[in-house]
């Protein structure tokens, strides 16, 4: 943590900025420039959010690193002081079950354990194989087909669907349902009645499909959490949603990640090159850790409250207080990767914060790592002359979910 920061911004309100701050349209991989501006001379300064609340921002990789193990450092949503990403998180907070992503130790520690088997890095490296054979098949499928195609309806969103399904047990025929309602209520747009309904849409088709596997399971991982139920290790309704907490996660970021990884290739083209002409598996590895630091797509923060007063340097942070941790800034931070504004495959990148840190960081990192080697590894190595159909300054992007991403790029070869 930083021994020495400079002053906090004052709490004037007309001073504090408003958080997320969006990504310059000029430059729309990367992070907000305010943002930046505020790590250099505000590291850990307040800002205002939706609700008119007034939380600390974070924004050094050092001080994240620091502080988002800390026991001090809050992941209960239930806290007054919580900072809600928006009017939707806080309606329902108080009606969510008690899962990995609300609880703190030890409940936490219990609900960890109980889903973390199936996503330990022997375990998914398990995956490859079929993982390898569902990016072949869509390359296959996309090389036959019409140019120019859209490669997120065509391949970035397909890749963890059919992955998550296989990994989790679901049916592949029910895709179509469980990608429309997982990014529906990721929406931060979404009107707060529709996403209640899909969410609930969402536990009552998880709710049935647990029931079955309770009575004949099978090698997956909705399976094993049935058993588990079963012995007694966790609830139904915790099963439940944790089912469903697993499905969106497994939608969403990784559809977002190859699609705008893909961009981000193709405007460094002598990086695209270096990944298109190796089959080393560190080198792709490493460019996966490199994509997800450079891009870092969570555009609304880690949202945390102070469990007690913690000192950093000069600031205190009261008990109750909100702290929000800006994962592209601190992924971006000259101070931990030198040049952070150079995508270099090469770098050696993975103390990245795109998946978090400390004991709330990302259940699903190791497959979705998984996922990316071999998308980033098969595509442009069995599509060489892959290229973009339309120019960045004409693609859509999303500001308003989660996560930051294109809506859609077009692409031929």
């Amino acid at each position: 943590m930083s021994e020495a920061l400079p002053r906090p911004a004052a709490d004037a309100a007309e001073e504090l900025p408003e958080y997320p701050l969006p990504r310059s349209a000029r430059c729309p991989l990367a992070p907000a420039p305010a943002v930046r501006e505020l790590r250099a001379r505000h590291p850990l300064t307040k800002v205002r959010i939706w609700n008119g609340s007034t939380p600390w921002l974070v924004t050094r990789h050092a001080d994240q690193r620091a502080l988002l193990p800390d026991p001090r450092v809050s992941d209960d949503d239930l806290d007054p002081g919580f900072p809600h990403v928006n009017a939707h998180r806080a309606m329902i907070a108080p009606v969510t079950p008690r899962l990995i992503t609300n609880t703190d130790a030890p409940e936490h520690t219990r609900l960890r354990r109980t889903v973390n088997g199936p996503f330990l890095v022997k375990r998914i490296e398990r995956m490859r194989a079929p993982v390898q054979r569902i990016v072949d098949d869509l390359i296959d499928t996309m090389l036959a087909g019409p140019r120019p195609v859209d490669l997120l309806t065509a391949f970035a969103l397909p890749v963890p669907s059919l992955v998550i399904a296989e990994l989790l047990g679901v049916p592949y025929e029910d895709h179509d349902f469980f990608q429309r309602s997982s990014s529906l209520v990721l929406d931060g747009a979404a009107a707060p009645e529709e996403a209640r309904r899909v969410s609930g849409e969402l536990a009552a088709y998880l709710d049935d499909l647990i029931e079955r596997k309770t009575d004949d399971p099978g090698e997956d991982v909705l399976s094993e959490m049935a058993g588990r139920v079963r012995d007694g290790e966790m609830s139904h309704t915790e099963a439940v949603h944790m089912g469903v907490a697993m499905l969106i996660a497994g939608h969403e970021t990784t559809a977002t990640m190859i699609g705008l990884g893909t961009l981000a290739l193709f405007e460094h083209p002598d990086q695209l090159a270096l990944l298109r002409e190796t089959d080393d598996p560190k080198l792709i590895a490493n460019a996966v850790d490199e994509l997800l630091r450079y891009l870092t797509i969570v555009q609304t923060g880690v949202r945390r409250v102070a469990k007690e007063d913690i000192e950093i340097g000069s600031v205190v942070v009261r008990k109750g207080e909100g702290i929000v941790f800006d994962l592209h800034a601190a992924n971006w931070d000259p101070e931990a990767f030198p040049e952070a504004e150079r995508l270099d495959l090469t770098r050696p990148a993975r103390s990245h914060q795109a998946f978090g840190h400390g004991p709330h960081q990302c259940l699903g990192q190791n497959l979705a790592r998984l996922e990316l080697q071999v998308a980033y590894g098969t595509l442009y190595r069995r599509i060489p002359t892959l290229r973009a159909a339309a120019p960045i300054e004409d693609l859509s992007f999303d500001h308003t979910g989660t996560t930051y991403g294109v809506h859609s790029l077009p692409v031929t070869w």
